[in-house]
């Protein structure tokens, strides 16, 4: 099997976090901006994409070089042995985008290389008409970056938060690789209760309990390079057997959520269901202000509606003093809450102890994080990340 350089492709703000994933799967890492370099094989593809929680997709370096016109992006990408990984029949989109690079026309960069890969394929299998593209899909990506060209293949296909289990979503969702980022970046473990009371479809108390579980997220899905000729297809078998071999069937969890939407709560619960953690969620219709937690020592997640989603600005901010009255009166847990909202504390009536800032989508947010005053005896328990 190749060994490759790979990237694992993420959002802005937790590079760190798909880092330590990687880390912890026993890899070395380069990390950039959106970007984590790691070095692996056929079986390394296979596992990271059925692990990886917070990342996005898994690419191929295939080609880096240096371009500033047209002419040298097309020489030098048909210089590269594209015969290795395309076979005559190969689907090959090519997907783009451009930095601050002289090369600033994304249509035509993507057009070049398309030209290029086709024209290298074509003389390889001795072809005059123009390529089928019936056979499976291989992703090409185009990156330009201060003139500095990489072209990747996409191993995941679509992105690697779309785990499988979300059979609806709300008005406002939460991607699942975002919502693991959220748990991650708190002080939770499995035997620790969790409580999101504003629960939507369900999506953060269920990455909480694939990660509580140690279910592989991608263990319900399928990958682009199932599919590749010269990839070995047995990897992605023997993972999945893996993964599911590595599941906690025997940990118990507390997961509580609430919603004001009857409605959510049902797909809340379905989408539960799909993921095999009907019996680890428990999820009820409530007012946020109507529930408190009668245990200690707990996580509360929030992403409640902000003002660009779902409720009007005044709306929200009632929701924020409420939030702040309530949780107040909850010294032994920590609090961990998302919004795009620049005056949150003030309405919330309590300084963070720490924010961070994140990206949901394109929309920039915050991750307010309000720790526990009152520490449990656990040898576990490490509020001050």
């Amino acid at each position: 099997m190749s060994n490759y350089q790979l990237v694992a492709t993420v959002a802005a703000g937790i590079e760190a976090i798909t880092a330590q994933e990687l880390k912890d799967l026993g890899y070395q890492t380069e990390t950039e901006n959106g970007k984590v370099f790691f070095k692996g094989s056929d079986a390394d593809i296979a596992r990271t994409n059925l692990w990886l929680r917070t990342a996005d997709r898994i690419k191929i370096v295939f080609g880096q070089f240096e371009a500033k016109s047209f002419e040298s992006l097309f020489d030098q990408t048909k210089a590269l042995p594209w015969e290795d990984i395309l076979p005559m029949d190969a689907e090959f989109p090519v997907a783009g985008k451009s930095v601050k690079s002289q090369l600033h026309s994304v249509p035509n960069c993507q057009r070049i290389v398309k030209k290029a890969i086709a024209s290298r394929l074509m003389d390889y299998y001795h072809r005059r008409t123009v390529l089928p593209e019936t056979g499976p899909l291989y992703p090409i990506e185009v990156s330009l970056v201060k003139d500095q060209v990489t072209l990747t293949l996409d191993t995941s296909g679509t992105s690697l938060f779309k785990r499988g289990y979300r059979v609806e979503k709300g008005g406002a969702p939460l991607k699942e690789n975002m919502a693991a980022a959220l748990v991650k970046l708190t002080t939770w473990y499995p035997e620790r209760p969790m409580y999101d009371p504003c629960c939507g479809s369900g999506t953060i108390l269920i990455e909480a309990g694939l990660i509580g579980k140690n279910i592989a997220p991608g263990l319900n899905r399928s990958f682009a390079a199932e599919k590749w000729t010269f990839f070995d297809q047995n990897v992605f078998s023997s993972a999945r057997q893996d993964a599911q071999a590595a599941i906690k069937t025997d940990v118990k969890l507390d997961l509580y959520g609430t919603d004001i939407d009857h409605r959510m709560i049902e797909i809340a619960k379905e989408n539960a269901k799909r993921a095999g953690l009907a019996d680890d969620i428990q999820f009820k219709q409530m007012q946020l202000s109507d529930y408190v937690p009668n245990k200690e020592f707990g996580i509360l997640i929030a992403n409640p509606p902000y003002g660009d989603r779902l409720l009007d600005e005044e709306a929200v901010h009632k929701l924020y003093q409420q939030m702040g009255q309530i949780y107040q009166k909850m010294p032994s847990w920590s609090k961990y809450i998302l919004t795009s909202d620049e005056q949150f504390e003030q309405y919330y009536g309590q300084k963070a102890t720490k924010k961070r800032k994140l990206y949901n989508g394109a929309l920039k947010v915050d991750y307010y994080q309000y720790w526990s005053t009152i520490k449990p005896n656990h040898k576990k328990q490490n509020d001050n990340q």
